[in-house]
This record gives C-alpha cells, sequence and structure tokens, in this order.
C-alpha cells in the first residue's frame, strides 16, 4: 500500500515554513504577532498549492492538551483555542508544541531535554520513549521577566551576544541540573549564537523539526 504523503507546517513568531514528505526544499511565509490561525492555514494552502499530500502535522508555540490548543500563542494573534484545523484544511491533522515537534525529530533514547532559541525559548523532554512537553520559557527569571524574555528574540537584541550568551550558559546549566536528562538537545533559529556547548548538550540543525512531524505519523514508537 502506497505511504501517505505528510505534510509538516512549522508555525513560529516570524515565519511559517512547510514541507511535504519526499521534497526537501521548505516554503515559507512571514507570519508575526498578529498571525491568526485562519491566517495560517490561509498561507499555508498559498505556499503548498503546488504539492499533494494526505495528512498534516501543524507544529505551533501552544499549549496543547489531547490533541487541542488550549490557551492562545503568546508570540502570535488570536482565534487559536478550538480552531478546527481539519475542517479548514479538509485533512486529517495532528496538533503538537513546535518545541515538542522539533524534540522528537531529535531523540535517540534515555532521557532528552530539548532547548530551542528563537522567538521565545521552546522546550520539551522526552524518556524513554514518552513526550513530555513544557512551558519552562513563560517562569519567571530575573527582575520580574521570565526566561524567555532573557533568551529570546527580545533578549538578545536587549542584550546583545555576549551577555546573551552568558544567561544561555546559566540557564542551560540551571535546567540540566534540575531535570536530570542524559542530554540535552539545542535547537532554535538563535542555537547557531551559541559558543560554548558543554560536553551533555549538542546543537541540532532547525529544519530538523520537519522530521517531527513526519515521524510524529510514522513511529509508532512513540
Amino acid at each position: 500500500m502506497e505511504s501517505k504523503r505528510i505534510l509538516v507546517v512549522d508555525v513560529g513568531g516570524s515565519n511559517v515554513k512547510a514541507l511535504v514528505s519526499g521534497e526537501e526544499t521548505p516554503v515559507r511565509k512571514e507570519s508575526g504577532p498578529d498571525f491568526t490561525a485562519q491566517q495560517m492555514v490561509d498561507t499555508v494552502k498559498e505556499i503548498t498549492a503546488h504539492w499533494e499530500y494526505d495528512v498534516i502535522t501543524v507544529g505551533t508555540p501552544s499549549v496543547i492538551r489531547q490533541g487541542r490548543i488550549v490557551r492562545e500563542p503568546v508570540n502570535l494573534g488570536y482565534g487559536w483555542v478550538d480552531f478546527d484545523f481539519e475542517a479548514a484544511f479538509g485533512k486529517p491533522v495532528k496538533l503538537i508544541n513546535d518545541a515538542a515537534m522539533q524534540a522528537i525529530a531529535v531523540y535517540e533514547g534515555g532521557r532528552m531535554l530539548f532547548l530551542g532559541f528563537g522567538t521565545g525559548l521552546g522546550n520539551a523532554m522526552v524518556i524513554d520513549n514518552v513526550l513530555a512537553p513544557m512551558e519552562l520559557g513563560h517562569l519567571p527569571y530575573r527582575k520580574g521577566l521570565t526566561y524567555e524574555e532573557y533568551v529570546g528574540n527580545a533578549g538578545l537584541e536587549r542584550l546583545g551576544k555576549k551577555r546573551w550568551r552568558e544567561h544561555v550558559d546559566f540557564i542551560v546549566d540551571m535546567f540540566y541540573n534540575a531535570l536530570e536528562p542524559d542530554t540535552v538537545a539545542l535547537g532554535g533559529g538563535n542555537a547557531k549564537h551559541i559558543k560554548d556547548i558543554p560536553p551533555y548538550a549538542r546543537i541540532v540543525p532547525n529544519v530538523s523539526a520537519f522530521i517531527g512531524g513526519f515521524r510524529l505519523w510514522e513511529d509508532v514508537s512513540l
């Protein structure tokens, strides 16, 4: 039987990107702080009109429980909670937190913590093949600001690379000691700015998020 063609959509605070199984080059278009769920669907249909696909994975920077978005994303517009993505796309859809999608893409066994440095601070753990999404980035850190306000895009722009790296190093080490993973995967668009990689950590490519979206349909062990 012919395998399903899977479209993976990675919704970020700056861009929405998409890739279908069997292709190598993602397509993208700008998103932004006012980007709504309906705009995302319309944008994805536009930029993927040249592709055929059967099922869809949508990774969003949202809290997702039992396959539903239950909290509006911090870095996007409104209208995501309870939005009917399957009706809007006319295809079967699996929703997953965007950091969790990248975590399962790079998971190789044991206890792994994923930290994604981009618009915000995405994070998730995979523990013996079981995914545990997290929202550590929104916890208070210093001076009334959250972790992601220090090591997300806003923090990078406010602090500059040198001071930003100091906070990244501290936070990575703190989460490693608190959560006790075997390994830490560092991803996201700003991971390329990290210099001192601790021995328990590794940088993973941002495009690997698409692998997680494919794996969600294909890998029954997760």
